[in-house]
């Protein structure tokens, strides 16, 4: 089975993510922040978005009232460009032809993952579809991750876990999954992903497909 982060992995997000965090800068007065100074951080979740946006961290007073504000601000835009990354649609219909199942393990809340699989038309292909919400812990724990192999029926060790991030490796690590770096996601120059400790790194999606058939 294989299982995929959804923001920066399966899906680029970015350009949403970045369109209510523009929005949410000229509320408050600010200019907007160019695409490319945002798309590192689009990986990274609220936290990340807000400490480029606007250079808070969780220990600010007004992290929460912001974090609120943005979440509500990206809810009506979220389905408004998300993209599959080149190569996506290819693999997901490879892997189904071969009947190798797959699904999604996010940190993205549940209120958007439906949405935004369902946008895409993923929604009902997914073999499991898990949020960050769903579980007491999410990514880098491994909570999520083996939430989705028992949703799956599958054992953890017939697994590789795709993500773009450090925290992805880390989950699939502790869930006993072989790992797989997405070099083509959103990683920041200051990123290094060699020394994640993944199993495997791609330069595209399609480049899985010889993993899998390895």
């Amino acid at each position: 089975m294989i299982l995929f982060d959804l923001d920066g992995t399966l899906v680029d997000t970015a350009h949403d993510l970045a369109y209510a965090l523009n929005l949410q800068r000229v509320r408050h007065g600010l200019a907007e922040l160019p695409l490319d100074v945002i798309r590192p951080y689009a990986s990274h979740g609220s936290k990340g978005l807000l400490a480029v946006g606007f250079d808070l961290t969780t220990e600010d007073a007004v992290f929460d009232e912001m974090r609120e504000e943005y979440l509500a601000i990206y809810d009506q835009v979220l389905t408004r460009q998300p993209i599959l990354f080149d190569g996506i649609s290819e693999l997901l219909t490879s892997l189904e032809a071969k009947n190798i199942p797959w699904g999604v393990v996010t940190n993205k809340p549940r209120r958007f993952t439906q949405p935004l699989m369902q946008s895409i038309g993923l929604l009902t292909r997914a073999a499991c579809v898990v949020s960050g919400d769903d579980a007491p812990q999410p990514k880098p724990a491994p909570d999520t991750l083996l939430m989705a192999c028992k949703q799956a029926d599958i054992n953890p060790e017939q697994c590789w876990y795709v993500g773009d991030a450090e925290r992805d490796i880390q989950a699939g690590k502790a869930a006993g999954m072989r790992t797989v770096v997405a070099l083509y996601g959103y990683l920041a120059d200051t990123d290094q992903p060699a020394a994640w400790g993944a199993d495997q790194t791609i330069n595209e999606p399609l480049d899985l497909l010889a993993l899998v058939n390895a």
